[in-house]
């Protein structure tokens, strides 16, 4: 998949899911689109997905992570399974069980859990998370995952982490940075690179945000000057959220392969749930003792709505970084 965006001049929309419900509706945008995506599972997400009383990160991405195996099955699409933001504090809770959990697929003759995981080392410095990034791509090479690390900040907050009172220079890598990234760790295996390009979580109206997508252009300039031009880099964009189509189209010329989408797909799933209820309200509640209406609560009537939606806006998605129609089923 990596190698045919790469080729193609394209990206793959990488949809954060919380449930089977925004799973399918991530499936059914990508059947769609004729697009191959990246379905990915946040620590947060999967601390949501294992309920209230398990309340386990990592057990309720297996979960996810498991339904999506099998949902799969139904497409005619690839789907890859990733892993969202897992910080150094996190790598023993989240990451190395779902690690283990791939290591005992693959004994049982299947593939890998999750095709990749991120480690987002970037809250420590540059040495430090080249360190520990090298021990888990060693791992993760040896059960075939791919390894997305990060180096400078992607600003604002997502997921419980708010990089919001960082300096501006924290939100751009320098080209320095990623030809060291590229050096400790290509000798190793595959791994995807979420440079920073004063990129923001969250979402920000038109202009509010002042990317920089030239610094992907030096960066990767630095790294093929060295090492040749099969050296340049699979790189990741995160919080794209209000993003112009220039912007993000621009990205895809300098090696963009991935780019998360979470914010704008959760608004899409949300309007319409709130629409329902809003047109709906007599039926929904149960006002001055009457009795509502069964099909207005029933959660089946706004959850569907909920699904296209999200499905809807993924779609978009893949029009905008150029994935629809490119899907390599039966051909890889």
């Amino acid at each position: 998949m990596l190698d045919s965006a790469q080729k193609g001049g394209y990206a793959y929309p990488a949809i954060n899911i919380t449930s089977i419900t925004t799973a399918n509706g991530a499936l059914k945008a990508f059947a769609d689109s004729n697009s191959d995506g990246i379905i990915q599972v946040s620590t947060g997400g999967g601390q949501f997905a294992s309920g209230l009383n398990v309340n386990d990160a990592a057990f309720g991405a297996i979960v996810l992570a498991e339904a999506v195996h099998i949902l799969a099955e139904k497409y005619d699409v690839l789907v890859a399974l990733h892993t969202d933001h897992c910080h150094p504090e996190k790598v023993e809770s989240f990451l190395k069980p779902l690690l283990e959990a791939s290591r005992k697929r693959i004994a049982e003759g299947k593939g890998p859990l999750f095709q990749s995981h991120m480690f987002d080392g970037s809250v420590v410095e540059l040495p430090e998370n080249l360190a520990i990034s090298k021990e888990l791509l060693k791992e993760c090479a040896e059960l075939d995952i791919i390894l997305e690390v990060e180096a400078g900040c992607v600003g604002g907050e997502e997921d419980g982490h708010d990089t919001s009172g960082l300096p501006a220079e924290k939100l751009y890598t320098t080209p320095e940075d990623m030809v060291d990234v590229y050096e400790a760790l290509q000798p190793i295996g595959r791994f995807l690179f979420a440079a920073t390009f004063g990129n923001v979580h969250g979402a920000y109206k038109p202009g509010s945000v002042k990317l920089k997508p030239t610094i992907l252009k030096d960066g990767q300039k630095a790294v093929t000057d060295k090492h040749g031009a099969g050296a340049e880099m699979d790189l990741v964009f995160h919080g794209g959220s209000g993003s112009s189509i220039e912007e993000l189209r621009e990205t895809l010329d300098y090696g963009v392969v991935k780019m998360n989408i979470d914010t704008d797909t959760q608004y899409a799933f949300t309007r319409p749930i709130v629409t329902h209820v809003c047109e709906n309200i007599e039926g929904v509640l149960k006002i001055d003792g009457e009795v509502g209406n069964k099909k207005f609560y029933d959660p089946r009537s706004y959850l569907k709505k909920a699904e296209q939606s999200l499905c809807d806006r993924l779609k978009e998605a893949c029009d905008d970084l150029r994935s629809t129609g490119n899907t390599i089923f039966g051909k890889a």
